[in-house]
């Protein structure tokens, strides 16, 4: 199964943000380069282990509980093809996600439409 997209793109940008090879990077955190490679290249799946996850992240200068690294997480789940953990736990969140999800859907939404939507979603939430 190709997981090509969200994870490993990600990860491979967090990686080049800090002028890193591959190699440098797997030597100086100790991880095995050809994982790393697989991550990267959506052929392995993204961690979903808390502990694996908040190891990766520190490699990679995302701190814990900031906006970067919620999107760590969510690029993490997204790419195994799972809603992320905080959501599941919420079940009034979980009651309107069926919606939200036959509305994109349903409506074939263009890039711009979608952005439109999230931006509505992002006033409507603060």
């Amino acid at each position: 199964m190709n997981r090509k997209g969200p994870f490993g793109e990600f990860f491979r940008q967090k990686r080049k943000e800090r002028r890193q090879s591959l190699r440098e990077f797997c030597r100086v955190n100790g991880f095995d380069p050809g994982n790393i490679s697989k991550l990267e290249r959506g052929v392995l799946a993204p961690p979903q282990g808390e502990a694996v996850r908040l190891r990766y992240a520190q490699a990679l200068g995302i701190k814990a509980g900031t906006d970067e690294w919620l999107e760590f997480c969510d690029r993490a789940a997204a790419g195994s093809g799972m809603l992320p953990a905080d959501l599941v736990q919420d079940e009034d969140m979980l009651k309107h996600l069926p919606v939200l999800f036959r509305t994109i859907r349903d409506s074939k939404l263009s890039e711009d439409e979608l952005e439109k939507l999230i931006e509505i979603v992002r006033r409507e939430s603060k």
